[in-house]
Parts: structure tokens; sequence; C-alpha cells
């Protein structure tokens, strides 16, 4: 038994070089996803139905808008991770494959960043944005 192929030894990019950790990685997110938005949901089930001021208020305590901040990062950091794998596996020619993965991170970074200052303005907000707000 060999350790790959011999132009994959001498790029070191074998199985235990890049992919395990990106293995890893994904799985990590894909559990704080299913345990983020688990509790996303069944928060969101306890609020009264279409009542925007218990919303934002819900949405303006420290631990909620922390938790929020950390369901935003988890599911950006894994879409960005299957959407690289696709990438890297589907896309043809270095060129393209390079701009598809400098695109995919400017939309995953872009996507979270903006993510996180909607509900740090919602946390920071003035009576959590109660009548007259906004």
């Amino acid at each position: 038994m060999g350790n790959g192929t011999p132009l994959g030894r001498v790029r070191g990019l074998g199985a235990s070089h890049h992919g395990t950790g990106h293995w890893l990685q994904q799985r990590l997110t894909a559990l704080g996803n299913v345990l983020l938005v688990t509790w996303f949901v069944v928060s969101l089930l306890r609020l009264p139905l279409g009542d925007h001021a218990a919303l934002m208020q819900w949405a303006s305590k420290p631990m909620v808008a922390f938790a929020l901040i950390l369901l935003v990062v988890s599911v950006f950091w894994h879409l960005r991770l299957g959407l690289q794998v696709l990438i890297e596996d589907y896309v043809h020619g270095e060129a393209t494959r390079l701009l598809s993965i400098v695109l995919l991170n400017f939309y995953a970074f872009g996507g979270a960043a903006y993510g996180i200052f909607a509900i740090v303005r919602i946390a920071l907000a003035p009576a959590a944005l109660g009548p007259g707000g906004m």
C-alpha cells in the first residue's frame, strides 16, 4: 500500500493534511446549527404570535442576542464550508475555481457581518424599539 499518488505526495495533499480538519469543522458546525436552530424555533414558538414588540424585546436581551450571533456565524460558516467542497469538486479550471471561492468567501463573510450588525442594532436599540421606534 502506498501513500497516495506521487503528485499528491509531492503536494502534501493526503487524507490527513487538509480534508480531515475541513470534515470535522463541517460536522461541528452542523451540530451547532441543529442545537441553535432548535433553540431558535422553540423560542419563537413561545412568543406571542404577531407581536413585533415582544419579538424585539426578546431579541434585545444580551444572552438571546449572543445566541443569535452564534447562530448567524455557525450557519454562514457551515454554508461556506459546504459550498467550498462543491466548488472544489465540480468547478473546472483554476481561475474559475479561485474566483468562485473568493466570491463565496465575500458572500459568506458579508452575510454574516450583515446579520451580526442587525442583531447588535436590535440589542442596542433604545427601549428595544418600542412604540415609535425604528
